[in-house]
């Protein structure tokens, strides 16, 4: 498949494009005009884009890959987590948290994505004292360099992110540093040793069998892998939907809306990372991870700098509104 457009049906209140493919849980997505997404999984390329009750997609994958409508509609579902049924937890969240109900407004369908684990490993570690665009270059400049390529789409050519073992070997640590990667290019040549060392796909295949407190621990073990980036992946690709990775803006949500003790912290020590983890995890149950994920978009700048914009649309609407009205009146 390339060009023809394919339908997976969903429930518009079920799936956001924007906040879900933009809030920093993967960095293989970017918008694209009239309204696109374009992004990178399973050894593919996909463009997704919103129609009513449904999200419309194309497949783009290498000449070699036999693909049929109904394999990468299951793997697009798997991969946007549309199993779990939002319409059952925002009310739920909602009904315990006015917060959440204030930011589910605006950030309905949000979901968690199912990430690949490798991908996601050395994704946050990249992520470690960085921003969202220097992040994303360094992704991509892994996928360039030591993954396979998947298609050329408007004289861009895509790559899939590499395997383990190839960011294992010989001579990947300096040729990263070579390239702008820092100090990250230990950690990641470092952690793709253990990984394979530890028999590759078997240490991966052990990590996602792994309930979460081990697997946390087990990720820990990895250069550049603290608590943070451990919730981070146990949260976006081994399933554990409790996750509650505590960053400076969660940190800072917990202190002004709900834990108001912790502005006298000067640091987020780890008996204060567990406590925060444990009171989102009390609020919302199971899910918590979830939760605090449409939490966390919703204190994204750029989603409220978003928001003012859309607030400001609706007042002048409104303003608009109220002034042909008034002047219905004066003409009668």
């Amino acid at each position: 498949m390339t060009t023809k457009w394919h339908k997976l049906l969903c429930k518009k209140d079920q799936l956001q494009l924007l906040g879900t493919l933009n809030g920093g849980q993967s960095f293989r997505w970017k918008q694209i005009p009239e309204n696109q997404w374009l992004g990178i999984f399973s050894k593919k390329v996909w463009i997704l884009k919103e129609a009513t009750d449904a999200i419309l997609y194309q497949v783009h994958a290498p000449n070699s890959t036999k693909t049929s409508p109904k394999k990468c509609n299951e793997e697009l579902s798997n991969y946007l987590h549309l199993d779990v049924d939002l319409s059952e937890y925002y009310p739920k969240w909602s009904e315990k948290d006015p917060n959440f109900k204030d930011a589910a407004e605006q950030f309905y369908g949000i979901r968690i994505l199912r990430q690949d684990v490798v991908e996601n490993i050395f994704s946050f570690i990249c992520s470690q004292n960085n921003h969202i665009s220097r992040i994303t270059s360094m992704v991509e400049k892994l996928a360039e360099y030591y993954g396979e390529k998947i298609c050329d789409i408007n004289g861009i050519t895509y790559y899939s992110f590499p395997d383990v073992e190839k960011l294992a070997a010989d001579g990947v640590e300096q040729h990263l540093r070579n390239n702008g990667f820092g100090y990250r290019a230990k950690y990641i040549s470092n952690s793709a040793k253990l990984i394979a060392d530890g028999g590759g796909n078997k240490w991966i295949n052990e990590l996602q069998e792994m309930k979460y407190e081990d697997a946390k621990k087990n990720l820990m073990t990895l250069m550049g892998i603290g608590a943070k980036v451990a919730d981070c992946i146990c949260l976006m690709s081994l399933g554990h939907l409790q996750a509650i990775p505590v960053d400076t803006h969660i940190y800072q949500i917990a202190a002004r809306l709900y834990m108001p003790k912790l502005g006298k912290q000067k640091t987020v020590t780890e008996k204060i990372y567990n406590e925060i983890g444990e009171f989102f995890r009390d609020l919302y149950g199971p899910l918590a991870g979830w939760a605090h994920t449409v939490l966390f978009c919703a204190d994204l700048k750029k989603f409220q700098d978003n928001k003012v914009e859309t607030a400001k649309t609706s007042k002048h609407k409104k303003q608009d509104s109220k002034t042909k009205i008034n002047s219905k009146k004066l003409k009668t």
